[in-house]
């Protein structure tokens, strides 16, 4: 049997982050939680890319274009939705979430979703919030923290992962 699992401390590369500036004050924190824990990762700095895109609406066709580049191991999406008036909220969500699903599959380059959808601002601010993770909400110390903390460390597992997985691709075949 084997057994694979990617491991966040084993996975070195090129990282690309993709953020939001509307509502700027909540995807910047996520942004630096995502660098931080990049950095804290082993990655170099010059190996993480950040591009700033005008809203989420935009976020998957810049992604789009980084994860075809075949460049980077990870591609980090980062944004922060907050529901108005109006269903408008709705819409941006179902379009970019389905996008970037889409977008993973298709370019076989983890794509992670670090897309708040609150709301209220306030809800927000607290998984924009510090430098610790949001998983693990069942646990009995469970806490909102930072979801680009979050994405930063799946971004690390998952192209550890594909890496073992693409290398074990030859497995059992001739050469």
């Amino acid at each position: 049997m084997n057994i694979y699992r990617g491991n966040p401390s084993s996975a070195k590369g090129r990282f690309a982050i993709v953020v939001s500036r509307f509502n700027e004050s909540i995807t910047a924190r996520l942004l630096d939680g995502a660098t931080k824990t990049l950095l804290e990762g082993g990655v170099a700095d010059e190996n993480i890319d950040v591009v700033w895109v005008p809203g989420a609406f935009e976020i998957p066709m810049v992604a789009s274009e980084l994860a075809f580049t075949e460049e980077y191991d990870a591609v980090i999406c980062l944004g922060a939705v907050v529901r108005g008036e109006t269903t408008h909220d709705q819409y941006i969500n179902s379009a970019v979430s389905n996008a970037l699903a889409q977008l993973a599959l298709d370019s076989q380059t983890p794509v992670l979703f670090g897309i708040l959808t609150c709301n209220t601002l306030e809800q927000a601010v607290a998984r924009s919030g510090g430098y610790e993770s949001t998983t693990g909400k069942d646990a009995a110390h469970a806490h909102l923290g930072n979801k680009g903390v979050d994405c930063a460390k799946a971004a690390l597992e998952m192209a550890d992962l594909m890496s073992q997985l693409k290398r074990s691709e030859g497995r059992g075949e001739e050469v």
